[in-house]
């Protein structure tokens, strides 16, 4: 056979199994309840979930007890100003801290204010005067309502104190003594300072990552179970190749996912008013070279697991793990060199940082070149890795039906 003929047919061979791949683990996956759990419900259902749970994206009305011991006309106005905030609810007054601990105990508060018994006379007199905040720390949310509230009420009142201790002739040097740097506070991009805005885009890339690598997992594990060597590769023609078994695989995953992203990523922000400023080519062009680092990352993953439930006991708790040295939830600057290292082995930690600053910041594929770059280095890695686990697989599957032969063989013998 001439040398063209021969690479022609092994070409079509190729693409002919490659096909077969694909449309055989297209099956496996529809066939497989817990997989059909792990690529469809769980990309549906947590998006969802996450986002009704912070849809509200502020806390409101954070109950507060005050313990005022000026009882002055000026302290009662102080804390009526913070009552009148949208963040706080003062619920109740109380004689001592020991009262307001036992409020805070049994939760019908979150906060304490404590006002000194000098808090007008030092205010009468030009001097600083100090204010206790207490603050129940299970909820960071709180003690945010709580001291913006307070300070807020602070400098609002300090204001109406200055202009009465310092009487001036014109309204206009009344309004350059209290205000001398008139400022305004424009938030960028989470225009609501929310917490949905904040967390919920991170959670839904890490979404597509974590249900990828547990149910590929899950796939791999049960191919193993039902395979007499326990190998990932069934002993048939078509997964002879390394190349054809890891493109028809990724390739099954990677049409399922397409509309898996879709949902995730442009449906539930839209459905929950999140931050969508990204323009559709950058944001296909971005999420494309994530889905196929994670793609390979959990066929690598899956060349690892011995049975369908060994994922589930592996990979389900890292979810908080993988947040946190994202650099979203914690600044990457303060995360110490050994874990920031750790977390770009993983394709979401550049796909969370790349993610937000497209979806919630507007930027390009230029502002976000580095985690671009490094989830395409990312992709070609854990496709390499994806070729040795197989090739692997491929072997040591060929060396047991060789030793399975010979041993039927030499049993048939002695026969």
């Amino acid at each position: 056979m001439k040398p063209e003929f021969r690479l022609q047919n092994i070409i079509k061979e190729g693409l002919n199994d490659t096909f077969l791949i694909w449309k055989s683990e297209l099956k496996n996956v529809f066939a497989d309840t817990g997989v059909m759990i792990f690529f469809f419900l769980v990309p549906f259902i947590y998006p969802l979930l996450y986002a009704f749970i912070y849809n509200n994206e502020l806390v409101r009305e954070a109950k507060m007890v005050v313990v005022d011991q000026s009882n002055s006309s000026l302290s009662r106005k102080y804390v009526r100003m913070i009552d009148a905030t949208a963040d706080v609810k003062v619920v109740g007054a109380c004689a001592d801290m020991e009262e307001a601990k036992r409020m805070l105990d049994t939760k019908q508060a979150y906060g304490i204010l404590l006002v000194p018994s000098d808090f007008s006379k030092d205010l009468h007199a030009g001097r600083q005067t100090t204010v206790s905040l207490y603050s129940d720390m299970s909820s960071l949310l709180f003690y945010k309502a709580f001291l913006l509230s307070a300070t807020e009420a602070s400098f609002e009142l300090g204001k109406e104190v200055r202009m009465h201790n310092n009487p001036v002739s014109t309204e206009k040097l009344e309004q350059i003594t209290v205000n001398p740097i008139p400022y305004e506070s424009v938030t960028l991009f989470n225009t609501q300072n929310g917490f949905a805005s904040f967390l919920v885009p991170a959670i839904l890339i890490l979404v597509i990552q974590q249900t990828l690598v547990l149910g590929i997992g899950m796939l791999g594990g049960t191919a193993r179970e039902k395979n007499r060597f326990h190998t990932l590769v069934p002993v048939s023609k078509h997964f002879n190749g390394t190349l054809r078994i890891v493109f028809g695989k990724s390739l099954a995953y990677l049409v399922l996912y397409i509309l898996v992203c879709g949902w995730t990523l442009v449906v539930v922000p839209k459905l929950f008013g999140l931050p969508q400023l990204a323009s559709p080519f950058t944001l296909t062009m971005f999420i494309l070279p994530y889905l196929f680092a994670c793609i390979f990352f959990a066929i690598t993953l899956s060349g690892f697991m011995v049975s369908r439930e060994s994922p589930m006991m592996i990979f389900v708790f890292t979810s908080v793990f993988l947040l946190f040295i994202s650099g979203i939830s914690w600044p990457m600057r303060s995360i110490p060199s050994f874990w920031k290292a750790t977390g770009y082995l993983f394709p979401s930690t550049p796909g969370v940082q790349g993610f937000v600053r497209i979806n919630t910041m507007g930027a390009t594929l230029n502002e976000v070149a580095a985690e671009y770059k490094l989830l395409w280095v990312q992709t070609g890695f854990y496709f390499l890795t994806s070729c040795l686990v197989y090739r692997f697989q491929i072997i040591r599957s060929r060396k047991l039906v060789h030793q399975q032969y010979q041993y039927m063989k030499a049993k048939h013998k002695t026969k």
